[in-house]
């Protein structure tokens, strides 16, 4: 019949061959290219979505920073505000770009707010789209397709406003969102974990999923560690960009009458945990999910509604609430 071959079925390998080396070629290759992620914030004013963020980079990444003035007036209705800088640490260079949604919930009539957030999320599937189905496409197409939306809940302590229900379930397929309590330092530790169980019961019960959702778990490691992330969220932050003297060292914090609240102390609050979370292990997660689940879904129903054969027109005239 033959000698069977040298490597199948668990026999070792006579020598070494190098595809190890795969993975040393995939990273060279990906750091000539860089990295591109778009987070996107919402939440009403005062919140600290600004702070947050350029907590998040340690830096100065968010719009208050891109030369808009501090005491703008609340617009009448969401705006959409991207800043983009590019951000390098240890040789990996990142192009970094901000959505904000001034004017969002801040409104006495809030009825369809979420509208030009979704329009825009929808805008920038149809922009990549109508790239990749060019005839002489770019080898890389420009990516403004947002990744992540962080989406601040008031710190009431009691239930979530129907504007925050409304926004999760309408934009839940189409963004990865990522509820977190804002201020978190103006609850009590009870307060704050009596408040995190009513949110994600209030969610469970009407349907609504957030990143990272369940039936996106590839396999049971994944699951396994999902599910204590899906456990202790929302994650209950609090931002700074201002830095304090704590025991000789420089920390991050917001000083009160009684002390300092420490950003980076789990103890204090949980915004290292998102840190991680969004930067440290999860990041090309959500790039993959836009891409596979949230992408893909929009381009179906998109070529399926032209028939999937012409070209798409450039008019722009096409329905931004699929």
């Amino acid at each position: 019949i033959g000698n069977p071959v040298v490597g199948c079925g668990g026999s070792t390998l006579l020598g070494y061959i190098g595809i190890d080396t795969i993975i040393e070629q995939m990273r060279k290759k990906t750091m000539k290219t860089g990295f591109e992620f778009n987070i996107m914030v919402v939440g009403h004013s005062g919140l600290g979505k600004s702070t947050l963020v350029n907590t998040l980079f340690k830096s100065q990444v968010s719009r208050k920073s891109a030369g808009w003035a501090r005491d703008e007036k609340i617009p009448k209705t969401v705006e959409i505000k991207s800043v983009s800088h590019v951000i390098e640490e240890g040789g990996v260079k990142m192009k970094l770009t901000v959505v904000d949604t001034p004017g969002f919930g801040d409104q006495i009539n809030n009825d369809n707010c979420w509208e030009p957030i979704s329009k825009y999320i929808n805008e920038q599937f149809e922009k990549f789209l109508k790239e990749e189905v060019n005839i002489t496409r770019k080898k890389r197409i420009p990516d403004t397709r947002v990744h992540c939306c962080i989406y601040f809940i008031s710190p009431t302590g009691h239930t979530l406003r129907q504007l925050d229900m409304e926004f999760m379930k309408r934009l839940s397929h189409s963004v990865n969102i990522i509820p977190v309590i804002a201020k978190a330092d103006t609850m009590t530790i009870e307060e704050r974990q009596e408040f995190k169980q009513r949110v994600r019961k209030e969610l469970e019960m009407s349907g609504i999923e957030f990143y990272p959702q369940k039936e996106f778990d590839d396999d049971m490691e994944d699951k396994s560690d999902n599910d204590k992330i899906r456990e202790t969220m929302p994650f209950a932050v609090v931002g700074s960009d201002k830095e304090y003297q704590v025991n000789n060292k420089r920390v991050l914090g917001r000083k009160t009458a009684w002390g300092i609240v420490e950003v980076e102390n789990p103890n204090h609050c949980e915004f290292a945990q998102l840190r991680d979370f969004l930067i440290r292990s999860h990041l090309q997660d959500l790039k993959e999910v836009t891409h596979n689940i949230h992408y893909e879904t929009y381009r179906a129903k998109r070529l399926n509604d032209n028939g999937g054969l012409h070209p798409i027109s450039t008019n722009g005239t096409h329905d931004s609430n699929l």
